[in-house]
């Protein structure tokens, strides 16, 4: 390895550097070390001290603090320097440090000093170390760094003569440093908002006070300058925003800017860049402002004279500066209103070369407000003003951008700044206390300090609010009310606030129990209503995440639809409303509003306007009400899955209800225009859209009645005359021209074949009609103008009331009130242009060609059923449209079998009703059951207004056209027992849903009986049996299900009230003492309908004296007759709730009666059934019948009917039902094993039904031991509908084609199809036991 000479000199010592050759001599070389030593360390020149030559220094600063406003400059200065430095051997290192030093001083004089530097000396690194032993000099605690020279570093650095990164090694403290400061004041300021947030001890209290002393007095000790702070404040006053931002980018986000001087200095900067711009755009009218002065230094950034030249430092500046924009709000509203003249800009120009620069320029707009406009806002105190002015950019926005900026501000900038966590831990801890204090009595300066609050910060204090509402609904209106004092902005924030808390993905929207919705929810949803309503919050997106939810597949938050409906439109859906407030339904809207509702909700014009603008401008009008139509399946079969029975009902309840208040909003405040231009044709809204029919039509409805009326007035101007009769056929005319396409849409709605039995013209005048077409309520009228007459009486009598109220009070009722009578003039003579319109239609309504039977089967599948439970009023409709239909003799419809198929059919549709429907189910029921009882109670009524009616005619295929002659009509008697059969089938089905033990059957008859109370029941065995039922459900649901046994409790008492009202059998209709004549198997009623039998209407008391023929009957081998009754009595059979009716003319037919009978008296001779086995068998049944008629006798005594008797007479009656039906509908002997077992069976039959009137009604679903026979039993039973007073009844299948298959029939029962042997069509039938197969008679398809 080679080592040089040089360095072994430096190592080695003299002598071993003698001995190796390198030096001459050691001593010599010792002592030439030591001379130049001593020059090095010792010698000292004279100017290296300036005591030794102040005569050079002193003339020095003389030249440099000289006036220089003359023609000195700094060349000349610089040679006078020169000229010292030579003179006088001055230092020219010492000489750099005096001119910084009077450049110091002469701040000012930057031209100069700087020329002057430059030319003296141009070597950086020189420089900065001596400006670096400057500011160490400063660098000791309790020293301060002169602003003086951070101003002469900052100059040097903005002309280049050092570099930033020279300098910025000798500042203090280190950058990491700096890093922990930040981290340590996160973290302190987390810690004291967790102090707030959380309850503290008092001995905890006094233990953080100590800390926080001890805290202070280390605090004392001033540490020293941040001299890189100072630097960065330098520089931004004299504008190099390039080095600024270079320092700033050394340090931790918003960390500069948090020291108040560097905010403000770059809030002067920002100013002075936007200051052209805003003077030319911003500048609102009338405003003055004082004018910025440009620096006058040239590298300072530009001003800014575009939008487009802002993205220049303009954007990064603000970006930099942060919430502590806070410190200049005049600059923040220059930058609020320069926001607000682009977005007009932006707004207005359309052209396309531009469109993406704008765009790219709403992008920067949009992330200033998030970055620097709201966290600035938080950290502003209590300034409303500035609030105002954002919400005037802000407003621009559309809904989405501005809830983005909301969220961002709401869940991350909080997070962002230690001075923002504290702020948001004090909002917290003063809502808090707010909160506690929050009474309706102080609701004025509680609301003050929510809105001083607010203005600030208004995100987390309604977060806070809101998190208390949906723990206390009672709240909702102190606090709502409180809310008068916030800003345009804070109303905004509070919508955003309430649909996250309504999204939150944390919170169950239903209760553990699965059956209910969350009561947060539902105090939400009330909020909503209540505070959109009262003030001018924009609606779209609490729309738009209904609609969205709605998409999604998810019912629940149609809550708060319903909610802002009814409160800001005044519309109010209800199953529990009084007849009064239904009758009001039925007028016009001025009537609605003041009569129909339970709260008069007043005041509601602009709030509704507000949510029609809403709807219109965001187009959800008609997606809504298409979302909420399909979502109804939706309930059901997709969003059902495992939830609960119950909630599923109460989902699709409140979807349907919803559908129909908001259709009625649209209906009631869109104009004729709007709703025409948005909602489509019928088959569109069926076939593309797969509305439900009764929904598509309840939205086209209206449609068709403003066309209509716009029609019928283009009619009248067109031809002038005041006659009625030209004014009626005018609307008849309109009609036509508007409902013919109707006609021809709704074809395409159902299969060809069910146009067969209904006209599509039919079909679209039930469906387009409404109460207020059919009748005038004027009793209700009438009463809300007493109403209102009894109102200005009081206000006349008031004495405490001011003059000036009075008289405004009295005027607005007396506008009401002729607002009212004007109504009910114009409904008057709509509604005699109506019927005078369905009069004159009526007779192309029904079909000659079809039965009358598979007529009613459509009415009431596609017409009545699904517009019946369709809404309150729609129930009253259907039953009133019903009586309508008999009062204009329309031809073809059979008003009784209409009757007969509504109330025997009841028991499968209660139990597919949810609740609600079950209200509007039992309406309808209970107006069916007015206008029946009506025509029951009194012969003259029933005479005037059902004798000559084609609908009570009883030959079927009889057209109807005259109303047929007397001898085909149903007289009175006759009618009364038909009300009785009625009576009893509603009291069987309701017994069957009672016992059933399913909660939805028990809870939907219980509503349904409450609706019909008025009506039914009116005979008292009926009522007694129903009394017994629901005495049963209340003893065994008191502790079970407590929502069942209120609602029985609740019928119980209201029946107990009832039975006053009510009548023995006998005087309910007239019964007839039994007949021995048997009645004839079968009747011919008309052309082509064969084989229809019929059954007694009227009854006997089973178990009083027992006839003397029938023991010698017995002793025959013969069974008992079918009826007992006269066989001149009408009869309206049923199978399975669906009814025939039967022509029974005893005068015309009672020969052929008698030839019946010979016939049936030859074959019972020739049958085997007389034999000695046969009679001794008789006298065996002779002796249990005995016995049976002491068991009647105990009965009598009011004891119960016991299980083992109620099997005993389910078992009589199908073995006697077979056997009545092998008689009446075969007419064939059987053999005698089989005749046997008929006799038995009949004899139990009878004592059965003699404990069966003694006792209460029992179920006709007994409980028998195999599931298998439980099932067989309940289908027989229903389907035989005999009355408690007959011996028997003739059971029937009704054979029903496939097209008319009702949609809702169960799938509990077993149905098996196959070829009708009449009609050859294909039919629905329930599975029968395979040894009834030969006994079952068919009737006619």
């Amino acid at each position: 390895i080679f080592i040089s000479k040089t360095i072994l000199k430096e190592r080695l010592d003299p002598e071993t550097l003698e001995s190796l050759g390198l030096i001459k001599q050691a001593h010599q070389f010792n002592q030439k070390i030591v001379k130049i030593k001593t020059k090095l360390f010792y010698k000292q020149q004279k100017f290296n001290l300036l005591r030794e030559e102040n005569e050079g220094y002193a003339k020095l600063i003389t030249e440099l603090g000289q006036d220089l406003s003359g023609n000195i400059t700094s060349h000349l200065i610089l040679e006078s320097i020169k000229s010292l430095i030579g003179c006088f051997n001055l230092d020219p290192n010492r000489v750099l440090d005096i001119i910084l030093e009077v450049y110091e001083s002469r701040s000012d004089q930057d031209v100069f000093f700087l020329s002057l530097i430059k030319s003296y000396m141009c070597e950086p690194l020189t420089l900065c170390h001596i400006l670096g032993f400057k500011f160490k000099f400063y660098q000791e605690p309790n020293e301060e760094t002169p602003k003086s020279l951070y101003h002469i570093a900052a100059a040097l650095l903005h002309h280049n003569l050092i570099e930033l990164e020279d300098l910025y090694v000798h500042l203090m403290p280190l950058d990491a440093a700096i890093i922990e400061e930040h981290k340590r004041d996160i973290s302190e300021a987390k810690q004291i908002a967790r102090k707030l947030v959380m309850v503290v001890l008092p001995s905890e209290k006094s233990e953080d006070k100590e800390k926080e002393k001890e805290k202070e007095e280390e605090k004392n000790e001033k540490p020293p300058d941040n001299q890189k702070l100072g630097l960065l404040e330098a520089l931004l006053r004299i504008g190099d925003w390039r080095h600024a931002q270079s320092i700033m980018d050394q340090m931790p986000s918003f960390y500069a800017t948090s020291h108040k001087a560097i905010a403000l200095a770059l809030c002067r900067l920002v100013h002075l860049t936007v200051e052209p711009l805003y003077r030319r755009a911003g500048v609102p009218k009338g405003a003055r402002g004082c004018v910025m002065h440009p620096l006058r230094n040239k590298g300072a950034p530009p001003p800014a004279e575009s939008f487009e030249e802002l993205r220049r430092d303009t954007f990064s500046m603000l970006c930099y500066l942060g919430p502590h924009l806070s410190h200049d709000p005049i600059l923040f509203a220059k930058i609020v209103r320069l926001g607000k003249a682009f977005m007009k800009e932006y707004q207005i120009d359309s052209r396309p070369d531009v469109k993406d620069k704008l765009e790219t320029l709403l992008s920067c707009f949009l992330s200033i407000a998030d970055q620097v406009l709201l966290p600035s806002l938080s950290l502003m105190d209590c300034n409303a003003c500035m609030s105002e002015e954002l919400w005037g950019l802000f407003k621009l926005f559309p809904y989405q951008h501005r809830y983005r900026l909301y969220g961002q501000w709401k869940n991350e900038t909080y997070s962002s700044h230690p001075l923002l966590v504290k702020v948001k831990a004090q909002t917290v801890e003063r809502a808090k206390y707010i909160m506690k204090r929050l009474t309706k009595e102080n609701v004025k300066q509680s609301g003050r300090q929510i809105g001083k609050l607010s203005h600030s910060n208004p995100t987390i204090l309604f977060d806070y609010m809101l998190s208390q509402i949906q723990w206390y609904d009672n709240l909702i209106v102190p606090v709502v009310d409180s809310l008068k004092y916030l800003t345009s902005l804070n109303y905004d924030v509070l919508a955003y606030c309430i649909i996250e808390a309504l999204a939150n993905p944390e919170k169950e929207k239903m209760k553990h129990d699965d059956t209910t919705i969350s009561s947060w929810l539902q105090s939400l949803a009330s909020l909503c209503g209540s505070v959109f309503r009262k003030y001018p919050i924009e609606l779209a997106g609490l729309l738009q995440y209904v609609t969205n939810q709605l998409k999604a597949g998810k019912s629940f938050d149609l809550l708060i639809l319903k909610e802002v409906v009814q409160k800001m439109a005044g519309i109010e859906i209800t199953d529990e409303m009084t007849s009064e407030q239904l009758e009001a339904m039925t007028g016009g809207e001025q009537l609605k509003a003041e009569g129909g509702y339970f709260g008069q909700i007043r005041n509601t014009k602009k709030s509704s306007q507000r949510l029609k603008d809403a709807l219109l401008d965001h187009e959800l009008a008609l997606p809504l009400c298409l979302l909420m139509a399909q979502q109804r399946n939706g309930v059901v079969f997709l969003e059902g899955g495992e939830k609960h029975l119950k909630l599923v009902g109460h989902l699709y309840d409140q979807c349907h209800d919803t559908l129909v208040q908001f259709g009625g909003f649209l209906a009631s405040n869109l104009s004729t225009e709007d709703y025409i231009k948005r909602v489509p044709s019928i088959d569109i809204l069926c076939n593309q859209f797969h509305t439900p029919h009764d929904a598509a039509f309840f939205l086209s409805r209206p449609m068709y009645a403003h066309q209509i009326l716009s029609k019928y007035d283009e009619l009248k101007k067109a031809e002038k005359g005041n006659r009625q009769q030209q004014k009626v056929h005018k609307y008849v005319a309109a009609c036509e021209q508007v409902m013919t396409p109707v006609h021809e849409a709704v074809v395409s709605l159902h299969p060809a074949r069910v146009w067969d039995d209904l006209r599509p013209q039919f079909y679209a005048t039930f469906w387009s009609l409404t109460m207020y077409d059919l009748a005038v309520p004027h009793s209700a009228y009438e009463r809300e103008v007493n109403k209102l007459k009894a109102q200005i009486k009081a206000i006349e009598e008031n004495p405490e009331m001011p003059l000036n109220k009075k008289k405004k009070e009295k005027e607005r009722c007396t506008a009401l009130q002729e607002k009212l009578q004007e109504e009910e003039k114009k409904q008057l003579e709509h509604v005699q242009r109506v019927l005078h319109r369905l009069k004159l239609e009526k007779d192309n309504w029904l079909l000659a060609k079809s039965t009358k039977n598979e007529t009613i089967t459509k009415f009431l599948q596609l017409c009545l059923f699904p517009r019946c439970i369709f809404s309150s009023i729609d129930a009253v409709y259907c039953a009133r449209f019903v009586e309508l239909v008999h009062q204009q003799k329309t031809p073809n419809f059979c008003t009784l079998l209409c009757y007969d198929r509504v109330f025997s059919a009841i028991i499968y549709t209660v139990a597919s009703c949810t609740e609600n429907e079950s209200h509007r189910y039992g309406r309808f029921l209970c107006c069916m059951l007015e206008t029946v009882t009506r025509w029951h109670s009194d012969r003259a009524v029933y005479e005037k207004e059902c004798v000559n009616y084609p609908g009570f005619l009883t030959i079927f295929r009889a057209t109807g056209f005259d109303g047929g002659n007397k001898a085909d009509q149903l007289d009175y008697e006759n009618f009364r027992h038909v009300v009785h059969k009625w009576h009893y089938m509603l009291t069987k089905a309701s017994v069957h849903c009672l016992e059933t033990g399913d909660y939805t059957h028990i809870r939907n008859i219980l509503i349904v009986l409450t609706k019909i109370l008025p009506c039914y029941p009116k005979v008292l065995n009926l009522g007694q049996a129903l009394e017994c039922r629901v005495h049963k459900i209340c003893l065994e649901e008191k502790d079970k299900r407590p929502d069942l046994y209120a609602l029985a409790m609740g019928y119980s008492g209201r029946l107990k009230s009832q039975k006053v009202h009510m009548v023995p059998e006998n005087e309910f209709h007239h019964k007839e003492q039994p007949a021995r004549s048997a009645t004839p198997a079968s009747q011919q009623n008309g052309p082509g309908s064969t084989g229809k039998p019929s059954t007694s209407t009227s009854k006997t008391e089973e178990g009083t004296s027992e006839d003397g023929d029938r023991g010698k009957e017995k002793s025959q081998g013969t069974t008992k007759p079918v009826n007992k009754a006269n066989s001149a009595a009408a009869k309206v059979t049923t199978s399975n709730g669906n009814g025939a009716l039967n022509s029974t003319k005893a005068v015309k037919e009672r020969d052929d009666k008698e030839k019946i009978v010979k016939e049936k008296k030859e074959k019972k001779d020739k049958t085997p059934g007389s034999t000695p086995e046969t009679k001794a068998e008789n006298r065996r049944e002779k002796q249990r019948d005995e016995r049976a008629g002491k068991e009647d006798r105990v009965a009598r005594e009011g004891k119960e009917k016991t299980p083992k008797a109620d099997r005993e007479k389910v078992k009589a009656e199908e073995k006697n039902n077979k056997d009545d039906k092998t008689k009446a509908g075969n007419g064939e002997p059987m053999d005698p094993s089989r005749e046997r077992d008929t006799i038995k069976e009949s004899k139990n039959k009878e004592k059965g039904d003699r404990i069966a009137v003694a006792g209460s009604l029992k179920s006709p679903v007994p409980r028998s031991e195999s599931a298998e026979s439980e099932r067989d039993h309940k289908r027989r039973k229903l389907d035989s509908h005999s009355s408690p007073s007959h011996s028997s009844s003739v059971k029937f299948l009704l054979c029903l084609p496939e097209r008319c298959l009702p949609v809702h029939i169960p799938a509990a029962l077993k149905i098996f199809k196959e070829s009708c042997p009449t009609c050859r069509h294909g039919i629905w039938k329930s599975q029968p036991n395979p040894r009834d197969l030969e006994t079952i008679p068919w009737t006619s398809a």
